[in-house]
């Protein structure tokens, strides 16, 4: 899990070390321009704005169980953020696996998509779908769950 925060990180590191080197060059409009992107790029990688992630193993048999969809995404995909940001609290309501942290979730959604680590692939009653809408993948999620 720790790997998952490497990069927003260095991101945060980076854009701060920018930032004062151009206030110390005396371009502090520059930096008050570059820094917040730097935090927003961090962001994005963050697993902050995901719910925590869990083993494809460990998902797959929650999802047998209480019928919830798996959610294989990665840290950065701008697919995986729309559908998260777009899911609102539902998104808590699913089994979110990161490809980046499990080798296994990796290898699960290269099976589905013809070797390619295409996320996010929500997979539904043991059958994958890459990328779908986040209307349909909030249609799956039973009353119940």
């Amino acid at each position: 899990m720790m790997r998952a925060w490497i990069l927003p990180m260095l991101l945060v590191l980076c854009g701060s070390a920018v930032a004062t080197g151009l206030i110390f060059e005396g371009n502090p409009g520059t930096a008050a321009a570059l820094l917040p992107a730097f935090l927003a790029l961090a962001g994005m990688n963050s697993p902050l704005i995901f719910p925590r992630s869990i083993g494809a193993g460990e998902a797959e048999r929650r999802s047998a169980a209480d019928g919830r969809p798996v959610v294989f995404w990665r840290p950065g995909c701008k697919y995986c953020i729309r559908l998260r940001i777009r899911l609102g609290r539902s998104a808590r309501r699913l089994h979110w696996v990161n490809i980046w942290s499990d080798p296994a979730g990796a290898a699960a959604v290269r099976a589905a998509n013809d070797g390619n680590e295409t996320v996010p692939t929500v997979v539904v009653a043991g059958r994958p779908h890459t990328n779908p809408e986040p209307a349909w993948v909030r249609e799956q999620l039973s009353p119940s769950a």
